[in-house]
């Protein structure tokens, strides 16, 4: 931790990141480990009455759990030092604590017919949960600011820029409220995506349990387990590990909400640099080491580069976790461990964009100004209805009129009283139009996302 860290993530940004680390850490993965060797050591007893244990047993089992932190995942860490293996060395440690408790008759229950990735996979899966909803938490407040902005700017007229050429106007709001739904779409995706472990031994086909007790269903058994002890969904056909679909599918939404701040946080750096948005100046803030005059935009910055991290790392994961040699290799496992860093780039760069939201104020004058000094955007609309009353060429001629041209208002004007054919009232309305009234359905669509549209 801190100024020797190798990670920016534990050094720099040790803060930001700080509700992911009892999550994703060694000492969170450690620790939901346990939880699931808990989990299924009561499971055999309360519910398939393998063996018997009475509720002041179950107590002492439970206070396994209950009482685990960091001393306790140290002392993990110590036993795996000599077994060689982390899963191997919870059990050890479970057993420990069960003598200790004077429970010593049930240790043998620990890790019944269990293979390591049994474990771990419901540890994943559980880690991922809570995960997911430290990311849906800064998601909401990212949503929360750009809803709100739209409703705030809804209406304010705005240059549009296809090609980064000016185009046809739009608002403020309407342009804020595309990313808001982009975002909500996948956050959608994101929250509802299912959650899979399984629970079925060395290669998936409940070999030891089986010959065990060949009369349990273990099939079943393993479903209630999952789904009532642990609050997640079965999976039952796979090999000795977990195939892990749904990750690859979790990573897949987050690779495409990390793309969309990629992005918007492109589009809100090059509206600063055009001078529409002002960044709020606090004291003794420093934008430049040789440049006073500077305001850098450095939270988008900051966001674009761990999102561009974030999307790295997830393609490679969602890509190698969908593979095994034969029924097992351990290549997944070292990959598994970067599920945090992720996470951990992720939530960085959500927070990097909120912090640059709030240090942005809108410039209208800058805006207005745009919109003044571009009339040629009322071409559109005017070789529209130069169309709609038979008026041939109608796209030619104000091509030859506006392309390359430095047009004013009167320029536009005399083409539109030239003009043939057009009833006066049209006439009179194409010339009452000005780029900032030419918006369109902009504000209704901005509310039409507020009303669930």
């Amino acid at each position: 931790m801190g100024i020797t860290s190798l990670s920016a993530l534990d050094g720099r940004y040790e803060k930001k990141v700080s509700p992911l680390r009892d999550i994703f850490s060694e000492y969170g993965l450690i620790r939901h480990r346990v939880f699931v060797e808990i989990k299924w050591l009561k499971f055999l007893s309360t519910d398939m009455a393998l063996y018997q244990a009475d509720g002041l047993a179950i107590e002492k089992i439970d206070a396994i759990y209950e009482e685990f932190g960091a001393a306790q995942a140290r002392h993990v860490k110590a036993i795996e030092k000599k077994t060689n293996h982390d899963v191997k060395a919870v059990e050890y440690y479970i057993r420990e604590k069960l003598e200790e408790a004077g429970l010593s008759g049930l240790k043998e229950w620990v890790h019944f017919a269990c293979t390591s990735e049994d474990i771990n996979n419901c540890a994943y899966a559980l880690m991922l949960k809570k995960g997911r909803s430290v990311l849906i938490d800064a998601l909401s407040h990212l949503l929360g600011r750009f809803e709100e902005m739209a409703k705030e700017y809804k209406a304010l007229p705005m240059m549009s820029r296809t090609h980064g050429q000016p185009a046809s106007p739009t608002t403020l709001g309407k342009e804020l409220v595309n990313f808001a739904w982009r975002i909500r779409h996948e956050m959608d995706k994101f929250q509802s995506a299912g959650l899979y472990c399984k629970m079925n031994g060395a290669s998936g086909n409940f070999n030891a349990h089986a010959f065990a007790f060949p009369q349990v269903d273990w099939i079943e058994a393993s479903r209630r387990f999952i789904t009532a002890s642990l609050g997640l969904n079965p999976l039952f056909y796979t090999t000795q590990i977990n195939p892990y679909h749904y990750i690859a599918e979790l990573l897949h939404i987050l690779t495409r909400i990390a793309a969309t701040f990629l992005d918007l946080d492109r589009d809100l750096w090059a509206y600063i640099s055009l001078g529409y948005f002002r960044q709020k100046i606090r004291v003794g803030e420093v934008g430049s080491s040789t440049m006073p005059h500077k305001v850098n935009p450095i939270d988008f910055e900051n966001s674009e580069g761990n999102m561009g991290l974030a999307i790295s790392l997830m393609n490679h994961v969602a890509v190698k976790l969908l593979q095994s040699r034969f029924q097992r290799d351990l290549s997944d496992s070292t990959v598994l461990r970067n599920l945090g860093v992720i996470f951990g780039y992720l939530l960085l760069g959500f927070k990097s964009t909120l912090k640059g939201l709030d240090k942005l104020e809108v410039n209208e004058e800058m805006i207005s100004e745009d919109l003044d000094a571009n009339p040629a955007l009322v071409a559109e609309p005017v070789q529209t209805v130069m169309r709609v009353y038979g008026m041939e060429n109608a796209y030619e001629k104000l091509k030859t009129l506006t392309r390359g041209q430095i047009l004013t208002k009167e320029n536009i004007d005399r083409f539109i009283d030239d003009l043939e054919g057009i009833p006066d009232a049209v006439r009179k309305r194409m010339k009452s139009l000005s780029p900032r009234d030419y918006t369109g359905l902009a504000e209704m669509l901005v509310d039409h996302y507020f009303s669930g549209g």
